[in-house]
């Protein structure tokens, strides 16, 4: 994460707002459901949003993730290496970003990398797996992923 100082006047109003739009429901759903679709494996984060937060930064899981809605050798993300450079774990998540809107996730609804590397935005990486934050995961690209995950 990027190292800032407390922000003040409207960046603090600003920030406030994109805090208030984070839904921990639905947080819980996608783990949930991110669980059920990469298999028992994983471990599943504390709630929160700096749990899930440090859960996804490093790419691996969304790309876990990504590759489990293809079918077994038509895999958007080949290699899926584990690494602490920063750079590198960013590029997972981009990697999950350019896949997942080949896979038909609106480009309005996808979250940029640096909402989730920084943690500014989680609201949108939440949102992401789901086009609206009210509409729930039934209304989704997570719902036709049911349809088309390998088992």
């Amino acid at each position: 994460m990027a190292n800032r100082g407390p922000s003040y006047g409207l960046s603090r109003e600003v920030q406030e707002k994109i805090d208030q739009k984070y839904d921990p429901d639905l947080e819980q759903r996608l783990v949930d459901w991110i669980f059920a679709q990469c298999g028992g494996n994983l471990e599943k984060p504390q709630p929160g949003k700096q749990n899930f937060q440090k859960w996804l930064m490093d790419g691996t899981i969304l790309c876990r993730l990504i590759n489990s809605l293809y079918p077994r050798g038509k895999e958007p993300v080949k290699k899926i290496p584990e690494t602490q450079m920063a750079f590198k774990q960013m590029e997972k998540i981009s990697q999950f970003l350019q896949a997942a809107e080949a896979y038909g996730v609106t480009t309005t609804d996808i979250f940029q990398t640096v909402d989730l590397w920084e943690g500014k935005d989680m609201a949108a990486v939440t949102e992401t797996g789901s086009t609206g934050k009210h509409r729930g995961i039934d209304e989704s690209f997570l719902k036709s992923s049911y349809a088309k995950a390998r088992v």
